[in-house]
């Protein structure tokens, strides 16, 4: 064996504030001169300082680098680094932008880390088709951008500038999959390198169909399998036009429920909205500091509509008569392009303003997912448990704050740490963003407890622990009550067949 793996240990809130470190030497010089022949010099490193850049993501789990980390230029790389570290014994991470939220990226037994951000190619666009194929450097951005000028775009849209096959590997979602899906989705067809080393095409070489009904779904298995069953190495996602007009919207309630009731009636007299998303007045507070918005600090949707000029009409007609009815005010139009990417702007800086609350400190994002029947009941129990755990900034949580309402006090007098509340309500997914001092062990405990009653609470409800971030390390504990023990032998039984040495990102999931 090339390498001694060192014991899996972790915790749902670990502090990366220290690193493992002294695992350099782990791999033999005579493994990474092998490495080196793979990829070139210049493209292996096991200096401790890029280790521990490939160790962590955006969340709170303790820092663990891998022993090496190598920048793969094409998929043939990818095979070789693959079958020559799995006839080693050698773990195998994969690594895009790594701005997950479930440690999905951490070393836990070492290993070699294998960056695909150089891999970062347009393979293939196919406008007739409304689909393209991508390299996973390919960032969501970058292939906007690339798209800019075709009449289209893709549109899941997690916030994050994330590689699409990552995006892919987590399975993804964000902003907009009320209208247009998750990556779930969108996603037609991958190329898979098998920790053996093989190439797979999940829906066969070349193929870009819309639909088939020819054998297992394997694109299925693997868009969500964050890396436990190998190296997604190029993607081909489905497109979708440009919509012809868009307007976005803001408006504030009362409360959290006549919110997430707006929510609801919206989509049960099927406006066809392309995002409605759900801010408390805590985050709606920290965006309007963080982003240098002028919004009325009280629990707000923000929506935005796709169509024809008169199709929007017609639909922002029917959602201002929905809103007005549940006691919405303050509305606020955007119809500029310029407008509304400052909207959206806020809208996904939201983590980045909910940490600014509280300097210092670091985030945990829960992710529940319920019916939408089931939103209002879980919102507005979240939103009372957050102030009963002294997990809010907020001193009075259900009414709205007038103009003279000074938060930054009422964020300190607060007796915990401030926690806010953000969600893609639409698809009844939120998350409550909980910021937590690494130093004190009371708090991380509360969070962690307060992280887990949420998630069985879901579970209650018949929805899920995890949306759209994955399971990682975080939320392992939850999956079996989730799936139950069938699930979770089939699921087992998928790993044993597809990695028998448990060597693809080894600790993630299962």
């Amino acid at each position: 064996m090339a390498i001694l793996l060192r014991p899996a240990s972790w915790g749902l809130f670990s502090w990366r504030g220290y690193c493992s470190r002294g695992t350099q030497g782990r791999l033999s010089a005579g493994f990474v001169e092998a490495l080196k022949a793979v990829v070139g010099s210049p493209h292996v490193s096991t200096a401790a300082v890029v280790r521990e850049q490939h160790g962590h993501d955006e969340s709170m789990h303790r820092c663990q680098p891998p022993d090496a980390v190598v920048w793969p230029q094409n998929v043939e790389q990818v095979s070789r680094l693959a079958a020559l570290c799995y006839g080693q014994g050698v773990p195998i991470i994969p690594f895009g932008t790594g701005t997950g939220l479930e440690g999905g990226v951490c070393a836990v037994q070492g290993g070699v880390c294998i960056n695909l951000t150089r891999m970062d190619r347009i393979l293939e666009l196919n406008p007739e088709d409304f689909s393209v194929m991508v390299e996973p450097g390919v960032t969501r951005k970058a292939l906007n951008t690339h798209l800019r000028d075709s009449g289209l775009w893709f549109p899941v849209d997690p916030g994050a500038d994330a590689s699409l096959c990552g995006m892919a590997a987590t399975g993804a979602s964000g902003t907009n999959s009320v209208r247009y899906g998750t990556m779930r989705d969108n996603v037609l067809n991958l190329e898979v390198v098998l920790p053996s080393g093989q190439r797979l095409h999940t829906a066969g070489p070349g193929r870009r169909f819309r639909k088939s009904a020819a054998g297992y779904n394997l694109t299925g298995l693997f868009v969500g399998s964050e890396g436990t069953l190998g190296l997604i190495t190029a993607a081909t996602l489905r497109l979708h036009p440009v919509p012809e007009a868009t307007v976005a919207a803001t408006c504030a309630f009362p409360t959290v429920q006549a919110a997430v009731d707006s929510t609801v009636h919206i989509l049960q007299a099927a406006v066809p909205v392309a995002r409605i998303e759900f801010l408390d007045e805590v985050m709606m507070d920290a965006c309007n500091r963080h982003s240098k918005l002028n919004c009325c600090v009280a629990p707000t949707l923000f929506l935005e509509f796709h169509g024809s000029e008169q199709a929007l009409a017609e639909q922002v007609q029917r959602t201002e008569e929905i809103i007005r009815h549940n006691g919405g005010s303050h509305f606020s139009w955007a119809k500029e392009a310029e407008e509304r990417s400052r909207l959206w702007a806020a809208r996904h800086n939201a983590w980045y303003a909910s940490l600014a609350l509280r300097p210092g400190c670091k985030g945990y994002s829960t992710d529940v997912c319920v019916p939408i029947s089931r939103l209002p009941e879980i919102l507005v129990q979240t939103k009372e448990d957050l102030e009963a755990w002294r997990l809010t900034g907020s001193a009075s949580p259900l009414r709205a704050r007038g103009p003279g309402w000074d938060g930054a006090r009422a964020t300190a007098l607060s007796s915990g740490p401030p926690g806010t509340i953000v969600g893609h309500v639409g698809d009844g997914n939120f998350h409550c963003i909980l910021l937590v001092d690494p130093e004190d062990p009371e708090e991380l405990l509360r969070v962690q407890a307060f992280a887990e009653q949420l998630g069985r609470r879901a579970l209650a409800l018949h929805g899920t622990c995890t949306g759209e971030h994955g399971i990682g390390l975080g939320k392992r504990q939850l999956l079996p009550e989730e799936v139950g023990a069938v699930g979770m032998e089939t699921m087992r039984q998928i790993k044993a067949t597809l990695d028998p040495q448990g060597l693809m990102n080894p600790g993630k999931v299962l």
